[in-house]
């Protein structure tokens, strides 16, 4: 299977598997932690292009899991988070690290976390080193192993 096709399966897999906790993704924890993520992701490579922002943000407004909360809410948190990336990536890393933190003792959370990461990062087709990278860093963060999700 061609690595395309297999970000493809990826991302829709978790895509799925987030719907079928969608009831259970309703805390403020777990949305400001999916924003945090959806940034690191988006700002994986060093630098957010004015595009690559709206695609993501695009995602998150159409994420069937992300409706549980306000659009307006979401698209401002994500680019308070991006604002911290681009002002000074290594300390608006470590800000955005802990509040990915606080979903750590809530293991549905925090697995819904790194999928969203993953279907953010699969979403354009190419889930690249950079992003993997983020992603693999915020599962060693919330002590879940990278192997899960093929990492």
């Amino acid at each position: 299977m061609a690595l395309w096709d297999r970000i493809k399966d990826s991302a829709q897999s978790m895509q799925s598997q987030l719907i079928a906790k969608k009831n259970d993704l309703k805390s403020g924890a777990f949305r400001d932690a999916s924003m945090a993520m959806c940034a690191l992701v988006a700002a994986a490579d060093g630098s957010v292009d004015p595009s690559e922002r709206q695609r993501v943000a695009q995602l998150i407004m159409s994420n069937e899991v992300l409706q549980n909360f306000p659009a307006d809410d979401l698209r401002r948190r994500f680019e308070n988070y991006l604002d911290k990336l681009t002002a000074d990536f290594d300390f608006g890393k470590v800000s955005l690290m802990q509040e990915i933190g606080k979903v750590k003792k809530k293991p549905t959370e925090a697995r819904a976390v790194i999928q969203i990461g993953i279907v953010i990062g699969g979403a354009d087709g190419d889930f690249d080193k950079t992003e993997q990278a983020i992603v693999r860093e915020v599962c060693f963060a919330l002590d879940i192993a990278p192997a899960e999700f093929d990492l």
